[in-house]
């Protein structure tokens, strides 16, 4: 870094940037209506960082009072003793807390232990992988190293735009991409980790606080949510901008290029997700499959039983695939967004006058969001608990509604204190930059903001079994498996309908003020609430592996009705969260899609379905998330049987397990997942990795815009409809369960033919909910990042295609 440093700086060229007319004499003091400074920002992202860093640390030492193995039978209490101690001796109570203590450090070393070579394989690949990331991206032009200018026009912007703007050599631009590269990768590792660790901290401490009631528990699982929600959030801010703060000193001429390098930092974080989703998806279906088919429908013992030998791999795949993998997922939305917001914007007045505070804009959103979730989550642990089980679904909701409400506040204040009045260049009007009003970007926000709240309370209402689209489900199980399957899959395909239209809206709105930068804002204004978003989706599976710790240290029915009720509001609270990251995938796919189309220098000529390349590219790209989940599918099914038939062989083989009074080999069962897992999650992940460099490199750029517009309509919706299918088919499954209303005692409840067809859906659901329809999102990103990262490489090596080059004609 400090050679390249010094090397530019011996470069005998004027590093001023010429606008070339572009901007009238008015337009020379834009930056006069900037009202934040340069200090004012960074201190606002430095100060919101740490203070959402103390935020998590204060939740998890909250967290940490609650204790497991120093505890004392009256601290499950819910306040008396006496009555405690009528209810059950201390010597039991002892023995539970023993068991809990067990069951906690089973879990956790099997999360770590498979965290740790599935990170171990990742490393395989993030290393050799950064290797070709530098390589594509320094060869252009033969690894020369001296400074130049850019003597080409970008697509859709005034030719103005680039007279006289420096030009930094390729050797350098691939070493920086490298870097960012590696840092996304660790940080997103880093995410994924840490999540998994608080939440197999806090499984066991939520179980044993259900002994009290829903509050206690409902408080914990929460606030360790909001740990890993504030943690993740926090640390990507803190390196992005750690990264930009450092690459200017290499950059200070040439904004277009650093930022297009740092566009690096979100492809490694997405491809790290990808790997943690596949990878984790496959792990926790596998055996949740196994556990499901053999331990409730063939042998009829209830979940989590102890003596389902698959039943630590069941709570095991919580962490690391609902908890590991999402939080890389998320980390990777974030990186990407903010990466095209900030590509797009160094093309405009922003980045050729170099005006830092605008430039920063995606980063103080991020910021000010943090400040918003902050306040929301008081809210829900300190001023405004849920109680009771009526409460814990409205008080998740009106988690989303508040924070909603609070940032699009404190958004609006930063985009006029932070934003000049007319911001220059977003948006090309009869081939000239055109000006767009600072409020008139807060309107794009506020777009994301609420249309992701709208995808919220759909998902809520297809996914939920207090309404009626689930119960309509479960009741369908009255005739069997078959009509419940029906039902559920036409659930999931009617869930798409109002999500498309929040979304078409809102991109036509946003790219009608501001073009794709309009769209990239969208997408950060979606992602407005994430720690909030993070905390509500982690508290899902810490409460899940609450309620298996509770059958299985045998905490008694009251306390396992505790944790199921936590439990059913928290697959609702995955399902939104799940929505979330899909809705702000198609957004950020769509900006990243401007961003590529912008680096490869493509007119809108050169993508329009009237060009054969392009639809060429549409129609394979629309056929890629069906080859993905086919894929995804198949690998669960195939982990899945292998881990049914060891459950069936322990069942089989060893004397005493459905008895009792034999422990199975549940190490066995966690090293099948870990095997199969990690072995079928090389296919798709190859898949996602390969298309975009095969086609960039054989058919060019405009067969791959192609690719990446058809993949992100049709793989948007397969997500959609494959997550909520999936969600409502195991809350129909709970609400049987659970027999709170005279219709869903009609039913039978656990152990009926109806509830047999319910286990059966859910099972079938399993796979789509939590492994084919969640990576599904990161398929669109992670496509459209890594086009936009290798587009300059395509744009001067391979521009038509290999393939097209060879048949080439004027008509193309």
């Amino acid at each position: 870094f400090f050679l390249a440093t010094l090397e530019k700086r011996a470069q005998p060229i004027n590093h001023q940037i010429k606008f070339a007319n572009m901007f009238n004499d008015s337009d020379s003091d834009v930056t006069s209506s900037v009202l934040v400074m340069e200090p004012m920002a960074n201190a606002f992202i430095i100060l919101s960082v740490v203070a959402g860093l103390i935020f998590a640390a204060y939740q998890a030492y909250l967290v940490s009072l609650v204790k497991v193995r120093d505890r004392q039978p009256s601290d499950s209490s819910n306040g008396s003793t006496e009555e405690y101690l009528l209810a059950e001796d201390a010597e039991e109570a002892a023995d539970i807390i023993r068991k809990t203590a067990e069951i906690q450090d089973a879990i956790s070393e099997g999360a770590n232990s498979f965290l740790s070579t599935e990170y171990l394989w990742i490393c395989v690949f993030m290393v050799p992988f950064g290797g070709v990331v530098f390589l594509l991206l320094a060869s252009p032009d033969g690894f020369v190293k001296e400074w130049s200018t850019y003597d080409m026009k970008a697509a859709s912007f005034p030719d103005s735009l680039w007279d006289g703007g420096v030009k930094s050599p390729k050797l350098y631009n691939g070493i920086f991409a490298a870097i960012a590269f590696f840092a996304g990768a660790i940080t997103s590792l880093l995410a994924g980790y840490l999540g998994m660790m608080i939440a197999t901290y806090a499984n066991a401490r939520t179980a044993l606080e259900a002994q009290k009631g829903i509050a206690p528990a409902f408080v914990v699982a929460f606030r360790s949510g909001a740990v890993m929600g504030f943690l993740l959030t926090s640390l990507g801010l803190v390196v992005l901008f750690v990264i930009i703060s450092v690459f200017r000193v290499y950059f200070d001429g040439d904004w277009r290029s650093m930022f297009e390098v740092i566009a690096g930092y979100g492809l490694g974080g997405s491809s790290i997700a990808l790997f943690g989703r596949v990878g984790g998806g496959i792990y926790t279906k596998a055996a949740d499959v196994g556990a499901d088919l053999v331990g409730k429908v063939e042998q009829g013992i209830p979940e989590d039983d102890p003596r389902n030998p698959a039943v630590i791999a069941d709570n095991v795949g919580d962490n690391v695939g609902d908890i590991a993998g999402m939080g890389a997922d998320l980390f990777g939305s974030f990186a990407e967004s903010t990466c095209a917001a900030l590509v797009l914007s160094s093309v405009t007045s922003f980045g050729k006058e170099q005006m830092i505070v605008p430039m920063l804009y995606p980063l103080l959103l991020s910021a000010g969001m943090l400040v918003s979730c902050m306040l929301t989550t008081v809210i829900a642990t300190n001023v405004k608990p849920a109680r009771k089980v009526s409460e814990i679904e409205p008080c998740l909701k009106a988690q989303l509604i508040i924070s909603c409400l609070i940032m699009a506040v404190v958004s609006f204040i930063i985009t006029m204190t932070c934003l000049p009045e007319d911001c220059i260049g977003l948006k090309i009007v009869n081939g000239e930059a055109a000006s767009v009003k600072n409020w008139a970007i807060w309107i794009c926000v506020a777009c994301g903001l609420f249309t992701g709240l709208a995808i919220g309370l759909v998902t809520e209402y297809y996914t939920s079994n207090a309404y009626r689209p689930v119960q309509e489900v479960a009741e369908a199980s009255r005739t069997g498996a078959a009509t419940l399957i029906i039902f559920g899959l036409a659930l999931g395909y009617q869930s798409n309908i109002v999500p498309m239209f929040g979304l078409g809206l809102t991109i036509f709105v946003s790219h009608q003020i501001a073009s794709f930068y309009g769209v990239a804002v969208a997408a950060l204004g979606m992602l407005g609430t994430l720690a909030t978003c993070l905390a509500i989706d982690a508290y899902g599976p810490i409460s899940d592996n609450a309620g298996g710790i509770a059958e299985m240290a045998g905490m008694g029915d009251d306390v396992r009705e505790r944790t199921d009720a936590l439990d059913a509001a928290g697959n609702t609270t995955a399902a939104i969260g799940k929505g979330f990251a899909i809705g702000s995938a198609c957004l950020v796919s769509l900006a990243l899609f401007g961003s590529f189309v912008t680096a490869a220098s493509l007119t809108q000529a050169d993508t329009t379905l009237l060009n054969n390349r392009v639809y060429l590219g549409l129609i394979v790209g629309a056929m890629l998330p069906y080859w993905f989940s086919a894929l995804t599918m198949k690998s669960v099914g195939t982990a899945a049987l292998a881990m049914v038939e060891e459950v069936r062989r322990q069942f089989r083989e060893v004397e005493g397990i459905l008895e009792g009074t034999t422990k199975p080999d549940y190490k066995r069962c966690v090293q099948i997942s870990t095997n199969a897992s990690l072995h079928e999650m090389i296919a798709p992940g190859a898949l996602v990795m390969l298309a975009p460099i095969i086609t960039g490199t054989l058919f060019g750029t405009k067969t791959l815009a192609g690719l990446l517009a058809g993949s992100l309509v049709s793989g948007v919706q397969i997500a959609i409809s494959a997550s909520n299918t999936g969600g409502a088919w195991d809350n129909a499954k709970k609400y049987i369960e659970a027999g709170r209303t005279t219709e869903a005692q009609a039913l039978g409840g656990k152990g009926s033919d109806a509830h047999t067809a319910a286990v059966i859906g859910d099972t079938v659901g399993d796979p789509l909910k939590d492994t084919s329809g969640p990576a599904l999102n990161i398929l669109i990103k992670l496509m459209a990042v890594e086009s936009l990262v290798f587009a300059s490489f395509f744009k001067e090596k391979t521009p038509d295609g290999l393939i097209f080059k060879m048949f080439s004609d004027d008509s193309a």
